[in-house]
């Protein structure tokens, strides 16, 4: 009899023990996932930086060819107005 109170045992540990290997493949399968996701997102991120760079770079060199024009037309307004003066009191 001791050998039939085995059997029965053995059959209720087999469904928990397939269960319990079924969650473990789904959070082994879960956890590569996030994985890969967190891999992509590393990657975004530094995409979005090198790209950020590049922006404030381009800002910076936008910002100084605009001052460059500004002090051109600053000296030629100047100049305008100088033209201006010289020729009224003449």
């Amino acid at each position: 009899m001791e050998n039939n109170a085995l059997v029965p045992g053995e059959e209720a540990e087999s469904p928990i023990s397939s269960l319990l290997i079924d969650i473990s493949n789904q959070l082994q399968g879960a956890m590569q996932n996030m994985l890969k996701m967190t891999s992509e997102v590393d990657q975004s991120i530094a995409e979005i930086a090198t790209d950020m760079e590049k922006c404030k770079e381009s800002v910076f060199e936008k910002g100084r060819m605009l001052e460059e024009d500004r002090e051109r037309f600053q000296k030629a307004a100047l100049a305008v107005l100088e033209m201006l003066n010289g020729s009224g009191t003449t």
